[in-house]
C-alpha cells in the first residue's frame, strides 16, 4: 500500500472512531489527526474538510457490498434481498447516526442515477430493484432507478426519524418494502 492510501486509510479510520465516540459535530479535524498520528496539514493535504471525510467514510461503507451483489448474481429472491439490504443498512446507520445522518440527508439531492464512478448503496438498490423487475416480483412499468429513489427516500426519512430514539424493527423495514413494492393504491 503507498503511502498516501495508507495516511488515508488511517484518517478514515481514526474519524470512524470519533464520530462514534463524539458525533460528527463534537469531532475536529484536529482530534482527526491526533488519532490518526498524523498531522493537520497532512489531514487536509488528503481530504478537503471533515465533511469530506464523512463522506468518504460513507462511500466506504457503500462499497462494501460485495456480497449483495453476488446475491444478486445468483438470482436469489429479489424482495427478500432488498428487506436484508435495507434491515442491514437500518443496523449500520444506528450504529453510525452521526455518518447515518450525512448519508440519509445530503446536501445534494440524490438523481435517478447513482454515481457510476464508485459503488453506491442507491446503486445496489436500483439494482436490486432491477433483479425484481427480471423476477416478475416488481412492476416493470416505471424505471429502476425512480423506483430506487421512491424506496430510499421513504427508507431514509423513517430512518431519520428512528435515529434519535435508535429504534426500528426489522419488522418496520420489511413492511416498507412490502408497502413500496405492493403500492398504496388500488390495483387496475
Amino acid at each position: 500500500m503507498k503511502r498516501t492510501d495508507r495516511s488515508r486509510a488511517q484518517i478514515l479510520d481514526a474519524a470512524d472512531a470519533a464520530f462514534r465516540q463524539s458525533g460528527f459535530d463534537g469531532t475536529s479535524v484536529e482530534e482527526i489527526a491526533t488519532r490518526a498520528g498524523l498531522t493537520r496539514k497532512t489531514v487536509y493535504n488528503l481530504f478537503r474538510s471533515k465533511e469530506d471525510i464523512a463522506l468518504s467514510l460513507i462511500a466506504r461503507a457503500e462499497a462494501a457490498d460485495t456480497g449483495y451483489r453476488a446475491r444478486i448474481a445468483a438470482n436469489e429472491d429479489a424482495v427478500a434481498l432488498m428487506e436484508m439490504v435495507l434491515i442491514d443498512s437500518a443496523h449500520w446507520c444506528i450504529a453510525n447516526p452521526a455518518l447515518a445522518r450525512l448519508a440519509l440527508a445530503p446536501r445534494e439531492r440524490p438523481s435517478a442515477h447513482p454515481p457510476p464512478d464508485r459503488p453506491s448503496f442507491q446503486g445496489l438498490v436500483r439494482d436490486t430493484v432491477v433483479l425484481g423487475q427480471q423476477q416478475g416480483r416488481i412492476r416493470q412499468d416505471e424505471p429502476a432507478g425512480f423506483m430506487a429513489l421512491i424506496l430510499l427516500a421513504v427508507y431514509g426519512q423513517a430512518m431519520l426519524s428512528a435515529l434519535p430514539g435508535a429504534t426500528v424493527s426489522e419488522a418496520e423495514i420489511r413492511k416498507i418494502v412490502r408497502l413500496v413494492v405492493e403500492g398504496i393504491g388500488a390495483g387496475n
